[in-house]
């Protein structure tokens, strides 16, 4: 089995062991590792535009906020923009802060004719750590994967 089928493997394992409507749970390393591997794949940034600015952005990846900044509301034309940047037929991965608002934009893509999408666990930031702060426990940053400062 080569490495796309492995981590693929994996991540449905990940996400059935969860219950998720949709195909996998990646670790930040594996998503960045697919992303490379399989062709037309889609890494879907769905923090908000202050955290792309702020915290850091990931190059090349598809930014479409989940919630709009300030206020923290759904982002009412969140589909609408997946559809205009992103083939359904595509391999998608979304990504947040630390993996929350990420599994409901992977639910709401595979509800709509996204049949390829998975979450990316622990997401840009990684969980908080004894101190209340992130960037210290898991997360794509921590894990040394490609950013930059908005």
């Amino acid at each position: 089995m080569g490495k796309l089928a492995e981590i693929l493997a994996i991540a449905r394992t990940r996400a059935a062991g969860l219950e998720r409507p949709y195909q996998g749970e990646l670790t930040p390393q594996e998503a960045f590792d697919l992303w490379q591997l399989a062709p037309g794949a889609k890494l879907v940034d769905v923090r908000t535009r202050a955290e792309w600015d702020w915290v850091g952005r990931i190059p090349d990846a598809v930014e479409i906020e989940w919630n709009q900044y300030p206020g923290g509301v759904r982002n009412p034309h969140f589909l609408a923009e997946l559809k205009r940047q992103v083939d359904p037929e595509a391999l998608v991965m979304f990504v947040c802060r630390s993996g929350v608002r990420s599994i409901g934009a992977a639910v709401v893509a595979s509800e709509n004719g996204y049949n390829n999408c998975y979450n990316v666990l622990e997401g840009f930031e990684g969980d908080k750590d004894a101190n209340g702060q992130r960037n210290r426990i898991g997360g794509w940053r921590k894990t040394g994967l490609p950013w930059h400062q908005g």
